[in-house]
Order: C-alpha cells, then sequence, then structure tokens
C-alpha cells in the first residue's frame, strides 16, 4: 500500500468510526428522552388509576402539572403506540445497552396500553390480559393434575375424614400467636438479611420499615420509596402460620422487592442514570420478574431443610408453639405447593366469567386448601389484581428455570475447557446461583429474555 493509499484508509476509517459514535451517541439521545416521556405518562396514567405506580423515585420535574377531569384515554393509547415505534427503531442497533432498554420499555408500553383498556373498562380474558401485562400466559393443568396431588397428600395425612379438614388440623397447631408477630417477623427479616449479606453487597443507608395493617386484600407489601428505602406492611387480617412468617418476610425485604428495587435503583437509575427504571408500573412484565425473583429468594435464602430447621429452632419458641409435627406439617406444605396454580384456575374462571365466587371459593377450599377467612381474602384479591396472581407461581417456576439453565450452559461450558470434579462444581452452584440471580435483579430483564 503506497503513502497516499494509506492516509486515504486512515481517513475513511476514522469517518467510519466517528459516524459509528455519532449514531450511537443520537440514539442514546433518542432514549433517554424517551424514557423521560416513557416516566411522564406513566405517572400521568396514575393519576386516575390508583393501582397504576407502584414506586416512583425519579425527578419531581417529571410528575404531572395537570389532571384533565375526563381521561383522556385515545391520545394515551396513541402516545404509547408512537413511543413503542420509535423504540423499535433505537431497538436495532447493535448496541447491548440500548438495545436492552429500548426493548424493556416495549414490553412495559404494552402493559401500559392493556392497563388503560382495563382501567376504561374494556377486559380481555384472562390469558389475554396476562400475555399484555405481563409478557406470558400461564400453563392450564386438569382438575387430574390437582386431584393426585390432593391423593398423594391424603396418604400421609393422620386421621380420617377429607383431605382439606386433616391439613387445616395439622395447619392450625403452627399459627402465630398475634402478639409473637412482631418479634417473629423482625427476627425472620434479619435472618433473611444476613444470608443476603453473605452474597451481596448492598447499599449502607439501606433500610426498611415494618409496619402490620388489616383490611387489605394481599398477605404483605413492599412500599418502595427509593433512596435504599421500604415499608414493609404485613396483614394480620387473617391467622398467619409460621411458613408465612418465613415466605412474606423474605419476599418483602432479603432478597425479594427491597433487594430487587434497591439494586435496580443502583445499578441503573443511579449508576447510569436511565431514568425509567425510577417509575415501577405495577401491571407490568417488571412485576413478573419482581414476584417470579422474589418467591424464588426465599429458596435461595432458606435452602433445602433451612425452613423445617429455623421453624424448630427459631420461629416455634419464639411463637410459644410445641414443635411437635413439624416435619410432617412441611412434608404437606411441599405438596401443597404444588397445588398454587389452582389458584390461576380460580382467577382464570373469575375473570372470564365462567366461575361465581362462590364457586371460586370453594374451589380454593378444595384445591389450594385455603381456609374459608383465605379462600375469601383471595377472591377479594383476584377481583382487584386479576391475571397478577400468575407472577407468583408462574413467575417463580421461570425464574427458577432461567437460573438452572443458566448453571447448566455454564457447566458445559466448564466442562469443554476445564477439566473439573464433578462435586466440585456441585459445591459451587449455591453461590453461582446468588451470582445470576443478583444479574436477573440488576437488569432490565424482559419475560422472553427469560423464556429464551
Amino acid at each position: 500500500m503506497n503513502r497516499f493509499s494509506y492516509l486515504l484508509y486512515l481517513l475513511i476509517s476514522v469517518f467510519s468510526i466517528s459516524c459509528t459514535e455519532s449514531n450511537d451517541n443520537s440514539k442514546e439521545n433518542a432514549l433517554n428522552v424517551l424514557s423521560r416521556k416513557y416516566v411522564k405518562l406513566g405517572l400521568f396514567i396514575g393519576q386516575y388509576d390508583a393501582d397504576f405506580v407502584d414506586a416512583y423515585y425519579g425527578p419531581d420535574s417529571l410528575k404531572p402539572k395537570s389532571k384533565p377531569a375526563i381521561f383522556p384515554k385515545d391520545s394515551v393509547q396513541k402516545e404509547i403506540a408512537s413511543m413503542q415505534e420509535e423504540l423499535e427503531q433505537i431497538s436495532k442497533t447493535d448496541t447491548k445497552d440500548q438495545k436492552a432498554r429500548a426493548q424493556w420499555m416495549i414490553g412495559q408500553l404494552t402493559a401500559f396500553s392493556r392497563r388503560v383498556k382495563i382501567y376504561s373498562g374494556e377486559f380481555g380474558t384472562f390469558d389475554e390480559e396476562s400475555k399484555d401485562l405481563f409478557g406470558v400466559a400461564a400453563p392450564e393443568y386438569p382438575v387430574a393434575h390437582y386431584q393426585l396431588l390432593l391423593d398423594s397428600l391424603d396418604l400421609i395425612l393422620p386421621g380420617s375424614g377429607s383431605v382439606q379438614d386433616r391439613f387445616q388440623l395439622l395447619a392450625n397447631r403452627f399459627i402465630i400467636p398475634k402478639n409473637k408477630l412482631d418479634t417473629v417477623f423482625k427476627t425472620t427479616i434479619a435472618e433473611a438479611r444476613k444470608r443476603t449479606l453473605d452474597h451481596y453487597k448492598l447499599p449502607t443507608e439501606e433500610k426498611f420499615t415494618l409496619g402490620y395493617v388489616t383490611d387489605k386484600s394481599w398477605s404483605g407489601y413492599n412500599w418502595y420509596k427509593g433512596n435504599y428505602t421500604s415499608e414493609i406492611q404485613i396483614n394480620t387480617d387473617i391467622q398467619i402460620f409460621i411458613e408465612r412468617a418465613i415466605d412474606v418476610g423474605s419476599h418483602e425485604s432479603y432478597p425479594g422487592h427491597h433487594v430487587y428495587n434497591m439494586l435496580l435503583e443502583k445499578n441503573l437509575y443511579r449508576d447510569k442514570n436511565w431514568v425509567e427504571i425510577s417509575l415501577y408500573p405495577l401491571f407490568s412484565p417488571q412485576s413478573f420478574i419482581a414476584e417470579g425473583g422474589a418467591n424464588y429468594g426465599i429458596e435461595l435464602a432458606f435452602p433445602g431443610d433451612d425452613k423445617i430447621r429455623f421453624s424448630k429452632e427459631v420461629i416455634l419458641p419464639l411463637a410459644g408453639l410445641d414443635s411437635t409435627g413439624t416435619g410432617l406439617y412441611f412434608k404437606a406444605l411441599a405438596i401443597r405447593g404444588q397445588l398454587n396454580y389452582a389458584r390461576n384456575e380460580a382467577a382464570r374462571g373469575l375473570v372470564n366469567g365462567t366461575m361465581s365466587e362462590p364457586q371460586a371459593v370453594d374451589w380454593l377450599k378444595q384445591y389450594c386448601l385455603y381456609n374459608e377467612e383465605t379462600a375469601l381474602k383471595s377472591v377479594a384479591f383476584i377481583k382487584k389484581y386479576r391475571s397478577y396472581v400468575i407472577n407468583y407461581n408462574y413467575g417463580q417456576d421461570v425464574v427458577r428455570k432461567y437460573v438452572e439453565n443458566q448453571i447448566k450452559a455454564q457447566n458445559k461450558k466448564a466442562s469443554e475447557t476445564v477439566d473439573m470434579p464433578a462435586e466440585s462444581v456441585k459445591s459451587k452452584i449455591p453461590q453461582r446461583q446468588w451470582k445470576i440471580f443478583y444479574h436477573l435483579l440488576s437488569n432490565p430483564i424482559t419475560t422472553q429474555d427469560l423464556l429464551n
């Protein structure tokens, strides 16, 4: 190559790089503009739909300045479609972060559109709504599936009578007295926090408050306030059993919702200035990750028989309860846990109009083994939140499968490059589960990312 050709090559190369960088910067600027519009739109809708915004910790400047007397549904839907069209163009970029942000907002905006329809009285079927709101429809199982599980439970429960009555008789021995609830929950959350800190470095200023409420359709709630702070509320309307102290406590705190929201705030909103993350719309694919991840997080914090050990050694003594039958109770709970998809069927029936409220209550008592008050609360929850119920069970299963698949892929790669004993690989699985879970909680992951 002569000197002139070489100089020409350099000029072309520099020009090409400059154009690429300019194009990337242009798309980044467009994304930042769209992210602010996305937040403004979500906050605007939230003025009308009280359940739309679950958390917001972004700039005050993005909050609505006015509220028209009539909800402008059509103009909101046009704005959603326009933003999605712009984001589709940006999502074709080769820049990983830009593509992830654009695709994430596209899915969230699809949920915006569906929720606007629901708020305006335009209802879809259970599966139609869940696909748009959460990016997926949960699998259906026939009655025979649940009956087989009930039959297996029938074999281990003592006494005579229906499975439902015998299970409830066993469970009633493990109800936490109301005057012991605060001590039990604070102790359980402290243990979940300690176990989480063994794996994650959390912001030093992180904190939460714990309170007790009544007259709610949910059993626990995390109200994230930003600045690494949560308000956790426990509903004491219904009886709380020992396993719920672990499940609800960990789900709402460590490594559940409190940790999830903190990591998003720190790693994406603060460190990368991704403004869209500061808005958490409740009815969105983000909740599929949040609820499924929070339930999976319980398994991480209390793996194997740790729930049983912690209950026997800590919760039961604190609650002043006898530990006799604890092992049997948790064995029965493991089977009942496989029945939790039956709740989806009650919700599907109520949303689709194929099941009345009394029928749904009976279904939940028969196939979910709920007592009367829990079944009634569950129906109240479904009436308010509709297809949201799939996020707890199907979300948990999808998150678990995602983590397992990531570990399998890592194992395969390691076996191809390094001769590592099987026992050594197995011993590292728990810490790898925590690491993969951290990635899941700290990035704009979509439902499709989990399923692919």
